[in-house]
Order: structure tokens, then C-alpha cells, then sequence
């Protein structure tokens, strides 16, 4: 085949971005908008040696999971992998990410499904008292935690500002893998204020000729328009991403946006380098003390432009909820927070632990963290500005700072090995990872794994309806410690 070549075949499986799997004539293909079930006309993009890549041109049989899109540019904006699937379907999806990778990846040959039926070797699966083929004891993943309303969810949104072909001023999302913008002020994942809130900003920018910043030439000043919303509190935040330091008659535009229900803060954050990065270090305040405030369960969180926050906070106390439930805390334990950020988890942790002990890299993170902790009157939490990596060590080596239980929650690319080798050390009775890539998730997992941790519990949290990426958190129990209490 060469390119633009047209054929038909069976969505057999998905990829972990989302993208349908099929094969022809043993050769892969990956189709992105497909469901497993389609069967779907592509057209050949690019081929390698045993795999190649195609579009989606017609669905000659579609799939029983596939539904129609909610939103006008679903394929064309790269935010939504998975609207044309059922959310039932969705979720066995991402379950069997979870699923896979740890099995795949972390070895665990002794996982099961939820509802996976037992082989012969599995008698007594469940009950933790028989072992399956490979000798440890079946560990049955618990159902994956669904989103009551899988819409309007994200309490935060970054929207690039550019010119349509025609000399309009537009905002919307980047089209999958580029920086082109789809049009659309009104995402269905974000809060309905957004569409309120870009009119105000792109009339604004017509009006008064404010430009959009120009990637290419580095020109222009609007680059972005971070809008973040507080559930609980209602409190709205508006921040312009500008290549510059002041906005032209930026009273008129907060006079405008402060007409908008729930208006708390509007500031501008200064990024003048050539990058695709989006925020800069630099805020400067126009309107309002310079933060919003939302809860997460029972805990009061101050949040500032540039601040980490989980976006969907819904699922984050649900998530949260389960990180704490597999600490399974008496109130006498020493706990590590790795990777704390603004000290989310950790606070979380403070209610029911001895002592907790958060770590972070950004130092900004740490002041929100310290502020979050003195604003909930919680005073028994330490926060330390570093990577995990290296104050882990420092604390325990140095200071003989134990853990009974230490909890990660790292990005992406997962833990460090030196942070991981100074877990083995300090040998707590308990991890806690959460995690927001399980592949990364399984090698750890495997390498905690070969040196006495053991997974007991593990459960997937859906934090991102209609997006392929998922949360999951397991508990992994130090079985040195085990035979320690035994003998």
C-alpha cells in the first residue's frame, strides 16, 4: 500500500491514546475516532515496517459502543479522544488500560478484572487466602470509579487566541498533534462561563486592536486565556497569558469582566520567550486578591494563577478518598507525600495521620502548600522545596525521619529510581502510588515488586471523560514488615 490507499477493517482493539486498532493481513493499523467494533473504511497516512497509520473516511458497520459526538468539532480539536464511544464503554476501556499495563509491564500475573471470571488455578480468588498459577495470591482490581456526569467537569481551561483566515480574532483548542486553532468558545468539558468570558476578551481585542500573539513572527500580545473556576466556592478566575506586561485599556476589560457572576480575580501572567510553553513566571494582579478558593472534601485550598489543582474536582475527592482509605491510618502514623504539590493529598492525609511530610520541586507550590495548610488550621504538616529524589534521603538518612507509609503521586514519567531505591530503605508498612500513567505505574510497581512490596489493592479513577488518559491508585504492602510482625 502507499499513501492514500483506501481500505476496510475491523476495529479489534484500542491504543492508549485512544486510537482503533486493526489488522490486515497481520499488518497494524491505528485509526483515530474508530471504536473497537467499527468496521471502517480508512485511508493509508504514513507506514512503517509492521505498523502504519490511517484516517477515518467512512464507518461502513458501526460498532454497538459508537454514539454521536455532542460536540460540532470533536474530530478536528485534539481534546476529546473518546466522545463517539458510550461512557460505559469508555470506562471498560480505561479500566483495561489499567489492567494491562500492570500485568504487561509490572508483572502482575496474578490481576483480574472485576468482573473477570476465575480459571481453575484462581479457586478461592477474592478471598486472599489461595494463590493463583504463579504462586501470589489474586489480586482483583476494584470497579473503576465513574463520573456521575461526564460533561461540564474541568474547572479549568487554557485557550490559545489567534487570526482565522478571514482577519477574525478566534480562540478555541489546538487540532490534534499541531498549533492550529478549531474555533470554539464553548468547550462541553469546561463551565458554561467560559463562552461568557472569551466573547468579553475577543470583543475587547477587536474594539481596541489588542493582537493575538503570532507564534511564528513572536509577535502580538494575547497569547492564552486561563480561566479557572472554584465548584464549591463558585469563585471564578480569569488570567491572560500576554508577550508583554501590560494589556492597552485593560480597565475596560475588567470592568467588562466583572459583570460575570462569580468574578473573584483577574490578573495577567508575562511570558515573552519563544516557546510553546504556556504560562510564564511573572503575574501581575489587575483585579481582586489574586487567587480564587475551592474545597476538596472538607479542605480549603487558595489558588493562584499559576498554582497545580486537579481539574476535576468531583473524582478528586473521590480519588483522594481511596488514597487515604489504602493508607488505612489509625492516627499514630508518620506519613511521606511525595510529589505533594500545593499539599492536595497531604492535607487530605494530615486528618487522620500522626505526622505528614510533603515534598515538591516547584517552590511556588510549596508557599500555596504551607498557606493551604495555615488556612485549614492544620499544623501537623512539614513541607520541603526539592526533588523527592533528594530530600527523601537527606530527611532519612541525616535526620532518621521513618515512614510508615509513604505516598506517591508523580507525574507522567513516573518515579525516580533513587526515590524508589530510598523507599526500599526506609521500608515503610505501606505505599500509596497514584498514578496518572499506568504504564510508568507498572514499572515501578515491578521494580517495588522485586524488592518486597507487594500489590494488594488496586482501583481505576475516571478523572477525564471522553479523554483517553486515566488515574488509578494501588496499595502495596511491605511483606518484610509482614514477617517482621509474624515472626
Amino acid at each position: 500500500m502507499k499513501k492514500n490507499d483506501e481500505f476496510v477493517v475491523a476495529i479489534e482493539d484500542m491504543s492508549e491514546d485512544g486510537a482503533g486498532i486493526g489488522r490486515v493481513d497481520g499488518y497494524i493499523w491505528f485509526i483515530k475516532d474508530t471504536v473497537i467494533g467499527d468496521v471502517v473504511r480508512a485511508g493509508v497516512m504514513k507506514m512503517k515496517k509492521t505498523y502504519g497509520f490511517a484516517r477515518l473516511i467512512e464507518v461502513v458497520e458501526p460498532s454497538k459502543d459508537r454514539v454521536e459526538p455532542r460536540c460540532p468539532v470533536a474530530r478536528q480539536c485534539g481534546g476529546c479522544q473518546l466522545q463517539m464511544m458510550d461512557y460505559e464503554a469508555q470506562l471498560r476501556f480505561k479500566e483495561r488500560k489499567i489492567y494491562n499495563n500492570l500485568k504487561r509491564i509490572g508483572g502482575m500475573e496474578n490481576l483480574r478484572l472485576p468482573g473477570e471470571e476465575c480459571g481453575s488455578e484462581d479457586e478461592g480468588a477474592g478471598t486472599g487466602e489461595r494463590a493463583g498459577a504463579d504462586g501470589r495470591k489474586i489480586v482483583r482490581m476494584e470497579p473503576i470509579m465513574r463520573m456521575e456526569e461526564p460533561w461540564r467537569y474541568r474547572n479549568k481551561a487554557q485557550f490559545p487566541f489567534g487570526v482565522s483566515k478571514d482577519g477574525r480574532v478566534i480562540t478555541g483548542f489546538y487540532a490534534g498533534r499541531t498549533h492550529s486553532i478549531i474555533e470554539n468558545e464553548d468547550c462541553l468539558l469546561g463551565v458554561e462561563e467560559n463562552r461568557e468570558i472569551l466573547r468579553i476578551v475577543r470583543e475587547f481585542m477587536e474594539e481596541f486592536g489588542v493582537k493575538p500573539y503570532d507564534e511564528e513572527g513572536h509577535r502580538g500580545l494575547v497569547r492564552h486565556c486561563l480561566i479557572r473556576k472554584g465548584f464549591a466556592t463558585g469563585e471564578i478566575m480569569v488570567c491572560l497569558v500576554v508577550n508583554g506586561r501590560k494589556v492597552p485599556k485593560d480597565e475596560v476589560l475588567v470592568e467588562r469582566l466583572r459583570q460575570v457572576d462569580g468574578m473573584t480575580s483577574i490578573s495577567l501572567c508575562v511570558n515573552m520567550e519563544k516557546t510553546n510553553v504556556i504560562l510564564g513566571d511573572e503575574v501581575v494582579n489587575l483585579w481582586g486578591p489574586g487567587y480564587i478558593t475551592d474545597y476538596i472534601g472538607d479542605v480549603k485550598y487558595q489558588i493562584s494563577p499559576l498554582s497545580f489543582y486537579q481539574v476535576n474536582p468531583a473524582q478528586t475527592v473521590k480519588l483522594y478518598g481511596t488514597a487515604l482509605e489504602y493508607a488505612g491510618l489509625t492516627g499514630e502514623e508518620t506519613v511521606w507525600d511525595l510529589y505533594c504539590g500545593i499539599g492536595t493529598i497531604s492535607l487530605f492525609l494530615a486528618q487522620k495521620a500522626k505526622k505528614v511530610y510533603g515534598v515538591e520541586i516547584v517552590p511556588q507550590a510549596i508557599e500555596d502548600a504551607r498557606r493551604n495548610a495555615e488556612i485549614n488550621g492544620i499544623d501537623n504538616v512539614e513541607f520541603f522545596v526539592g526533588k523527592a529524589e533528594e530530600v527523601l534521603p537527606r530527611e532519612f538518612e541525616e535526620k532518621q525521619i521513618y515512614a510508615d507509609v509513604i505516598v506517591v503521586d508523580p507525574p507522567r514519567k513516573g518515579c525516580d529510581q533513587v526515590c524508589l531505591d530510598t523507599i526500599v530503605k526506609m521500608g515503610p508498612k505501606r505505599v500509596v502510588y497514584v498514578s496518572c500513567d499506568s504504564a510508568t505505574l507498572g514499572r515501578d510497581v515491578k521494580y517495588l515488586g522485586e524488592r518486597g512490596f507487594e500489590v494488594e489493592r488496586v482501583r481505576g479513577c475516571d478523572m477525564f471523560g471522553m479523554g483517553g488518559h486515566v488515574e488509578s491508585v494501588i496499595m502495596m504492602q511491605n511483606c518484610g514488615f509482614k514477617k517482621k510482625i509474624e515472626v
